[in-house]
């Protein structure tokens, strides 16, 4: 894979994204924006956090982003019972009496992490690991996973019982925190008539592993002006209550503001955004796109937010207005 130099790649990235988008669409009727923020997040080499009831879809249309991507897919049921092992993989006594590793599902490019705060901390540390250091470690040793590599970790918002919270640490290796909604009637309609049916539609590779490792290290120089700069790192920065770059928002209905990873990923964001719109280099209008996946867990409201009703995405709002 070679260009003559970075502006004929971006255009290529631009016609590629294109082209899964389509490809996409064969099978996910609607949820163009949900398909765009995880496209981003992949090509932005992050993780996300998709939050949605069941029945929306959210396996299928991380498997068909694998299957148009031609990289290995693999999901993990998290439940109470579930152990570290059952996630990276265990060692066994092999014919010839020598321990021999055998590597659990999370050695795959795609991961679906389904209902990840239904086990215990000490596996979703084991998860953490995976996400934050790309390795995982069993009986000592390490052990490189593939590149690229790519968490979605799903939770359902109605049931909270058995459950155990995500750390506010571990929330923060989330690029993006992404809020699936109900299909649109008419889409609705869409979606029983294709599913209703025995025809069987087949998703066409688009891109494959190397191309998509190339295309990250592109997002990486798309360089940011100084003042798309200052933009991110304030806005992050207004979040954080009690200090002197703080929103009155922040003051009145957040305990902790976003800290410096909210600043990057919001960088980094932006330069996939504008790349996948065919722009060299990001402006404010692309950390504007991004910016509510980026912040909304990352910061804690308080006991007044919560009484009046204050959401995430009001104060995300808010500090964007200002």
């Amino acid at each position: 894979m070679e260009y003559s130099n970075d502006v004929e790649a971006v255009e290529a990235l631009r016609k590629k994204y294109e082209m899964l988008r389509k490809e996409v669409a064969k099978i996910i009727v609607g949820q163009d924006e949900i398909v765009r923020q995880i496209v981003t997040a992949i090509f932005s080499n992050g993780h996300c956090l998709l939050i949605g009831v069941p029945g929306l879809a959210k396996t299928l249309m991380i498997n068909t982003i694998g299957e148009a991507l031609g990289m290995t897919f693999s999901r993990i049921q998290f439940t109470p019972d579930l152990m570290p092992s059952d996630i990276v993989g265990t060692e066994i006594l092999d014919e010839s009496r020598k321990f021999r590793f055998i590597p659990g599902p999370i050695f795959a490019n795609i991961i679906l992490a389904d209902e990840i705060n239904r086990t215990p901390p000490k596996t979703q540390s084991a998860m953490l690991e995976a996400m934050q250091e790309r390795a995982v470690t069993t009986s000592g040793k390490t052990f490189k996973l593939d590149e690229p590599f790519f968490v979605l970790a799903t939770q359902n918002p109605i049931e909270q019982e058995g459950t155990y919270p995500l750390p506010e640490a571990q929330l923060d290796r989330f690029m993006f925190n992404i809020w699936l909604d109900y299909p649109t009637f008419e889409e609705e309609k869409t979606i029983v008539r294709n599913t209703t049916t025995d025809h069987a539609v087949k998703v066409e590779n688009i891109l494959d592993a190397e191309e998509v490792l190339f295309f990250q290290k592109l997002v990486r120089k798309v360089p940011v002006p100084d003042n798309v700069l200052d933009f991110a790192v304030r806005l992050a920065t207004k979040t954080r209550p009690k200090t002197d770059a703080a929103h009155h928002f922040a003051n009145e209905y957040l305990a902790w503001g976003a800290g410096p990873r909210a600043s990057q990923f919001l960088i980094i964001g932006a330069k996939c955004h504008a790349a996948l719109h065919g722009k060299y280099s990001p402006d404010i209008e692309d950390i504007k796109s991004i910016a509510l996946p980026v912040l909304r867990h990352r910061f804690v409201r308080n006991y007044k937010a919560e009484a009046e009703n204050i959401s995430p995405e009001d104060i995300v709002q808010e500090l964007l207005r200002s």
